[in-house]
């Protein structure tokens, strides 16, 4: 049995689009998934299935979500395999660093290098981002809600057509080893 990671984006953020985990567990559960377990507030449901298309359980689990709550909710789905290899392929000193500091921005599909060629990243040093597959690692020592650089990056144009969730590096250490 594979086991996956659901990363809901935009929940349970400022009052908006609340989706309780217990119920998102619920939900979950409902469509036959096994050893379903939730991470923070935030949208991180791990489960196991058998195995299956990421973007095709995620499209499920988004009409689920639908149906329960009423109102849409984004839904990236990765198998344990590519969470360890976006831990594995991280190009920073992860051990180095604080959890607030580094980032994984996960992708719905792998952009091509044109959509980056607007951002001077000179302009945002000592901030960097580096593409991997499928996801953007994000250095910001100041952390994301005082990055130039995410503002930038993450401009609806440049990834549009893509869906796209961030994860601070601690969520995604913690995921690695639900997933385990």
């Amino acid at each position: 049995m594979t086991t996956y990671a659901a990363l809901l984006r935009g929940i349970n953020v400022g009052g908006k689009k609340k989706v309780p985990m217990g119920e998102l567990r619920e939900v979950l559960e409902g469509l036959g998934y096994e050893d379903v377990r939730t991470y923070l507030q935030s949208g991180n449901a791990v489960f196991g299935g058998g195995d299956a298309d990421p973007a095709a359980l995620a499209a499920r689990i988004e009409r689920a979500i639908e149906e329960r709550f009423g109102f849409p909710v984004a839904c990236l789905v990765v198998d344990g395999a590519r969470l360890r290899a976006v831990q594995e392929g991280c190009p920073y000193p992860a051990d180095e660093l604080e959890g607030k500091q580094l980032h994984a921005t996960f992708l719905s599909e792998q952009p091509d290098d044109g959509r980056f060629a607007r951002i001077d990243r000179e302009a945002f040093l000592p901030e960097e981002f580096t593409v991997g597959e499928r996801v953007v690692y994000l250095y910001a020592p100041e952390g994301l809600g005082r990055s130039k650089l995410a503002e930038a990056l993450f401009r609806p144009a440049v990834f549009k057509g893509i869906d796209t969730t961030t994860r601070n590096w601690n969520t995604v250490v913690k995921l690695v080893e639900m997933t385990r």
